[in-house]
């Protein structure tokens, strides 16, 4: 096995070793609050809404997800399409007095305002409507949301307000909601972080990251603990009642500013809450904070079936997307997002223009022994090497005007082959004698393989002498 196959080896050796340990590996926690009742991560809300039953009073059955938009689940029809204007219907311009007496109890009340009292004719329609609302065959059932923003459409709005009107508790737990609906019941929510405390007994400039909160209702205090405490992060929203509206403080942090409220509308009641974080997994099992939650819980009536929400975290029943296995997993999702950057980089860079390929270029060889060894056997082929011979001749006449300079050599006159003598330092006798050689073959009719070779030793002897 060569030293190349060994290292192929050794790699897909190390790459099953790493497939191996990042299989068997824990998975990491996942800590984003998705608030969903099928999540048992910390911020999933798998546990409380598996205690809904016990802490509700009614039987698992009555305990229902809802994967329908609120004016579905409410008309028992698909939405239609907003009014032009797009207003919510403001119900609670006609709320009865009924519940005043409750409204006033025992608990903190952020902000009372007595209604004036209504026209004849004012609380003639008034009672016309409740009294219609009351004989109509509508649900019966608390509504439960819980997640980190209420968004809803004016329809689903309207639809909402109009099942609270009629008798029925709906439960927000959220840190932002939708502008609309929360000017209709008269409150908003605002992050308020406010200024950390010192610990006791910590270094001076170490600030407290947490928040406390307090039950208002003193019975509930007793039963339930009088304080929790959440991180400031995840509990910073705080409740904004408007001047005038009738609501119920039930929880707040310790400067008093509420955190959960209870606002009649008609005759029912929508509870506020602005820590959904209080609702998850994570604090729920914790015991130093659970018992928020389910103190919460116990104000809504017992005994009556419980909707729960899930279309806003999850969307409507079988509405998935074609790749929802891929996007279920993170490093499948990691994955597709990778293969999808990378094929628009690639269309990004092969659209440009392409540029013709240049080719390349080997440089060009050195044929000229090779050309001489062609046209030479050209020469012989003809069997007559007078050309060949005369070619031999001519460089040689070339090669001693060039290293003699002697321009116009001519071998025929006595004294050129002397001075010829001379400069080549060989004997006249020797010069004489190649000059007759040279003689008789530029004479010859036909040049014969041997005459040609005693012709091209005699000029090579020649010119050795003279390089000498």
């Amino acid at each position: 096995m060569t030293t190349f196959r060994w290292y192929l080896l050794g790699l897909a050796i190390l790459f099953g070793a790493y497939i191996a340990v990042e299989y068997h590996r824990p998975k990491p926690l996942d800590w984003r609050p998705t608030y969903q009742n099928k999540d048992k991560i910390p911020y999933g809300t798998y546990v409380l809404y598996q205690m809904l039953p016990e802490v509700m009073g009614v039987p698992a059955r009555q305990v229902k997800p809802i994967r329908l938009p609120i004016y579905s689940q409410l008309e028992g029809e698909d939405e239609g399409t907003p009014t032009a204007d797009g207003e919510v219907y403001l119900e609670d311009e006609m709320v009865a007095d009924t519940d005043s007496a409750a409204v006033a109890t025992t608990d903190s009340v952020a902000s009372v305002r007595e209604e004036p009292a209504a026209t004849p004719e004012t609380a003639e329609e008034e009672s016309d409507y409740a009294q219609g609302l009351a004989e109509s065959d509508f649900p019966k059932a608390t509504y439960l949301f819980v997640n980190d923003n209420f968004n809803l459409s004016p329809t689903d709005s309207r639809a909402l307000l109009r099942h609270v009107y009629r008798g029925n508790d709906v439960f927000i737990a959220a840190e932002q909601f939708d502008t609309r609906f929360a000017d209709t019941l008269g409150f908003r929510t605002a992050p308020f972080l406010g200024k950390p405390r010192l610990r006791n007994n910590t270094p001076k400039g170490l600030l407290n990251d947490s928040v406390e909160l307090f039950l208002t209702n003193p019975t509930l205090a007793r039963a339930a603990g009088r304080s929790y405490r959440f991180p400031h992060l995840g509990a910073s929203y705080r409740i904004l009642p408007d001047n005038g509206l009738r609501a119920t403080q039930l929880a707040a942090d310790a400067e008093g500013r509420a955190v959960l409220v209870r606002i009649p509308h008609g005759r029912g009641h929508v509870y506020v809450c602005s820590v959904p974080l209080a609702f998850t997994n994570y604090f729920v099992l914790q015991p130093p904070t659970s018992n928020l939650a389910f103190a919460a819980l116990s104000y809504l009536p017992a005994g009556r079936p419980v909707w729960w929400d899930e279309y806003q975290k999850q969307g409507r029943q079988g509405e998935q997307s074609l790749l929802r296995v891929l996007l279920a997993h993170d490093a499948l999702r990691q994955a597709l997002y990778l293969s999808l950057m990378g094929a628009l980089l690639f269309v990004l860079f092969e659209a440009r223009r392409r540029q013709r390929v240049i080719p390349i270029l080997n440089p060009l060889s050195n044929t000229t022994l090779q050309f001489t060894r062609t046209v030479a056997s050209l020469y012989r082929q003809g069997g007559n090497h007078a050309l060949i011979a005369e070619k031999k001749i001519g460089l040689f006449l070339e090669f001693l005007r060039q290293r003699l300079n002697e321009p116009a050599l001519d071998l025929n006159d006595t004294e050129a082959r002397e001075r010829l003598a001379q400069k080549a330092g060989v004997s006249l006798p020797a010069v004489e004698q190649l000059v007759r050689r040279i003689n008789m073959v530029r004479t010859a009719p036909q040049v014969s393989d041997a005459e040609l070779l005693l012709l091209s030793h005699a000029l090579h002897e020649f010119r050795q002498a003279v390089s000498k």
